[in-house]
């Protein structure tokens, strides 16, 4: 095995790896945007009161454990305004643009992924090569 070829497989072990990393990051954030939408949208329309109409139907002990709307409102972290629609607008456009851009790393990935079986399929002694980890590429 020639040393260019372990540097190539070295290469695209990296790519593979800082491509993966990648799509890790960006699902984090996508789930975050989510979130901060799912958010909004309960703090837009309110909470709905717990217990009002089962207040019979329940045992007494559970009745007395159910949270006041006031409870359940604080944790929305605010009250109903107008500007919640601007940041509903910005939240999804944002989260547009995440979702392309991880369809983008994600076709890179599989492109990666491709890269890398077809070098060690050509180069099956290349997989006994060396691993190196926790490097990063320069």
């Amino acid at each position: 095995m020639t040393t260019q070829h372990v540097l190539d497989v070295h290469t695209l072990r990296l790519d593979h790896r800082a491509l993966r990393a990648e799509r890790s990051r960006v699902g984090w954030w996508r789930r975050l945007v989510r979130a901060r939408l799912d958010l909004l949208v309960a703090r837009a329309v309110g909470p709905q009161p717990l217990g009002e109409e089962l207040a019979f139907q329940l045992p007494l002990d559970v009745g007395l454990d159910v949270p006041r709307p006031d409870e359940l409102e604080a944790v929305l972290g605010g009250h109903r305004s107008g500007t919640h629609l601007d940041q509903l607008t910005a939240l999804r456009a944002l989260d547009s643009r995440l979702v392309r851009y991880q369809d983008g790393v994600d076709a890179a990935l599989a492109a990666a992924t491709e890269r890398l079986i077809g070098h060690l399929a050509g180069q099956p002694d290349a997989v006994l090569g060396p691993v190196p980890e926790h490097e990063s590429r320069n």
